[in-house]
């Protein structure tokens, strides 16, 4: 009774949902059907997420929300797909990923994320469309006649005739915007805060396409008063200087803007801790509230504020600073803060809040504990709920360790969720995230029952050295060749372990769920509850409950289903088939069809052939190489792509299917430091777009 109660209320709410996002759309975008509506992806989507709603009061407060049902359709949408296209398998690159050239220095910053504007959930548009998709990027660089503060590039994908990508726009604001920036829901806006010479000025921009601008040659918008910006003249900007409740000017490195859409209103977090709410911001005359306890002091220290992440249905603003403290906002202005949550970096990164569940989770560099390996400290995950009371510290799981007290950790941002939390309606499914921030970074699965903190596993490690890594990108193809697959994006800043990445590193991990009763064709991959790979070379149904998987190397028999253990979901290949070679037993490579090979006899010197083999293309099966016996452990499940200095945070395009348009579904990105930008051909930090299920 109680399952077919939350069947008929997830129904209820995808009528509703569909209808509302409709109206808002047709009220907002310029649209000439329901079909076309656009979508805004940004930062604020990886902060602000929905489990399945299954109460009617977990109804009443996502309902309204325009992002749970951009988070519904960027995941589950599915597009029918030719049945030939060349490309389309999905461990084959979709096409020519780019990568642009922003300028010397230039980056979207660590933590910080590019934006991207789909003007239809169904088709990919290029720049011949009255209104192209387009990524936007601030460069981390201060504005000048020959250098752009932000740019945005159309033409995206590799289906479309003519440059792939070209510039949309590009404008020099006058100074650095150092943290990510937010889109209206019609995509003619953007919001963001920029600084100079320690003062930040929260700043509204109406762009217009150009044929002429670039990161060396930008245009200028117009300055204009608040007043005056509803109807000015794009390329027009407006701004608002960050002060407090006596008129101090204050910067802000941390905290981008969170953008409301059904309020117009917007939160911004300064270096000072203070938080600020803007309204009117898109819609109306912008302005900052300056009555009933706004601005908001959090902290009496002076302590900076991260990203600031504002729960429309209760009216909070949730938000932490460098000190490790995280605090609750009320709407009059009331601040209850935890007990103290990060003894290291503090946060560099806002929390994750759950709306459906009513619980918000923290990302702590150093928990303070000596709890670790050697009395070390521990990375931590915290979970609280999202009405906690003051000096609470919620429940805890670490992953990995820290550093020893006195000593500074890496930083830690935030994780993803997987479908199968995202799809759940009691808040449960596994949560991945990059610890370990005293030693090499480590990917980790955190099991979560309930909204509580579960079973800890351990992943792949990242980079042979003690380096930074990035937020945690989690992805739902419903679209890709085969069937669903799910997909884990994250970089290393140094030092990666994928070939070729001998300096920063961004990957894709594979973590498709297993799924009971469902029918899988031969070479499909699952992630199992051991962090390994599994690969299908029997084809079939699933049993009705999860087996209990065998070892890397063995078989595992699931209802009609076999499949073969693949091993750790780390297995990149080191290198390709060398002839003439000594290879160990259990040296793995990737093949020439893009399958992993591993070692699994040898006979007297134990070298390769002169000659490559003919590789047997069916996983678990075996290739004879002269003295060697290599098995097939099935499509490689993760990929590297070399990422100066790592990568900023990852955002995801993937609401159309391939079929549609070649390389429509892509990640966007920005490296950290300068390297030879592919496409422009040019040394510099580089804007980049890479296939989802390939990055190489």
């Amino acid at each position: 009774m109680r399952t077919s109660l939350r069947v008929l209320l997830w129904l209820i709410i995808l009528v509703v949902g569909v209808l509302s996002f409709s109206a808002i759309s047709q009220g907002q975008a310029s649209a000439d059907s329901q079909e076309s509506v656009p979508l805004t992806t940004d930062f604020s989507h990886q902060h602000l997420i929905f489990s399945k709603p299954s109460t009617q009061d977990q109804i009443s407060r996502v309902q309204q929300d325009v992002r749970y049902w951009q988070q519904l359709y960027r995941r589950e949408m599915t597009m029918p797909s030719p049945a030939e296209e060349p490309g389309s398998s999905e461990n084959i690159h979709l096409g020519h990923d780019w990568a642009e050239n922003m300028g010397t220095g230039a980056t979207v910053g660590a933590g910080n994320y590019p934006a991207k504007y789909s003007f239809s959930l169904t088709t990919a548009n290029c720049s011949s469309a009255t209104q192209p998709d387009f990524t936007v990027f601030n460069t981390g660089l201060t504005g000048s006649p020959t250098k752009a503060s932000i740019v945005a590039y159309d033409n995206l994908y590799s289906g479309c005739t003519g440059t792939v990508p070209t510039t949309y726009w590009a404008y020099n604001t006058g100074a650095k915007i150092a943290s990510s920036v937010a889109i209206s829901f019609d995509g003619k806006q953007v919001a963001f805060v920029q600084t100079l010479a320690g003062n930040a000025r929260f700043v509204m921009l109406k762009w217009v396409a150009s044929t002429t601008q670039t990161v060396t040659s930008p245009g200028t918008p117009t300055a204009v008063t608040n007043a005056a910006y509803p109807t000015c003249t794009a390329p027009c900007m407006a701004s608002i200087t960050l002060t407090d409740s006596v008129g101090t000017v204050h910067d802000d490195t941390l905290s981008p803007v969170f953008y409301v859409y059904s309020q117009d209103a917007a939160y911004v977090g300064d270096s000072s801790g203070w938080l600020h709410q803007f309204t009117g911001v898109f819609k109306g005359t912008p302005a900052e509230v300056r009555t009933g306890g706004w601005p908001v002091q959090v902290n009496a220290t002076s302590k900076a504020l991260s990203v600031a992440v504002h729960d429309r249905s209760s009216g909070n603003t949730f938000v932490g600073d460098a000190g490790g403290f995280f605090y609750r906002v009320s709407s009059s202005g009331t601040v209850t803060a935890s007990g103290q949550l990060d003894y290291g970096t503090g946060f560099v990164q806002g929390p994750i809040v759950d709306v459906s569940a009513g619980v918000v989770f923290v990302f702590a560099s150093s928990d303070g504990s000596g709890a670790c390996t050697g009395g070390a400290n521990c990375s931590a995950v915290y979970v609280l709920a999202s009405n906690f009371v003051a000096g609470n510290k919620g429940v805890k799981k670490a992953v990995g360790i820290s550093t020893s007290t006195g000593t500074t950790p890496n930083p830690m941002y935030i994780g993803g969720f997987d479908s199968t939390f995202l799809n759940s309606a009691t808040a449960t499914g596994n949560l991945y995230v990059c610890g370990n921030t005293g030693g090499p970074p480590t990917l980790y699965k955190v099991a979560v029952v309930a909204g509580a903190l579960g079973t800890v596993t351990t992943g792949p490690v990242l980079s042979t050295s003690t380096t930074p890594c990035s937020p945690v990108t989690d992805i739902r193809n419903p679209n890709a060749a085969g069937g669903p697959a799910e997909w884990l994006f994250v970089s290393a800043d140094a030092n990666g372990i994928a070939m070729g990445c001998a300096a920063g590193c961004v990957y894709n991990f594979k973590n498709t769920p297993w799924q009971k009763s469902t029918v899988y064709a031969l070479g499909q991959e699952v992630l199992d509850s051991n962090f390994k790979i599994q690969v299908v070379t029997a084809a079939g149904t699933s049993g009705t409950t999860q087996p209990v998987w065998g070892g890397a190397g063995t078989s595992t028999t699931d209802g009609t289903v076999t499949w073969f253990n693949q091993g750790p979901t780390t297995q990149i290949a080191t290198g390709v088939w060398v002839r003439l070679t000594h290879y160990p037993v259990g040296s793995t490579i990737l093949d020439s069809n893009n399958n992993l090979e591993t070692v699994t006899t040898s006979h007297g010197g134990g070298n390769s052939g002169g000659t490559q083999p003919t590789w047997s293309t069916v996983a678990g099966s075996t290739t004879a190489d002269s003295t060697l016996t290599w098995t097939n452990e099935g499509p490689v499940s993760a990929f590297g792509l070399p990422s100066a200095g790592g990568t900023s945070g990852i955002i995801i395009d993937n609401i159309v299917g391939s079929g549609t348009l070649l390389g429509a579904s892509q990640v966007y990105f920005s490296t950290l430091s300068n390297q030879t930008c592919a496409t422009s051909g040019t040394n510099g930090g580089c804007a980049m777009q890479a296939s989802q299920a390939a990055l190489k």
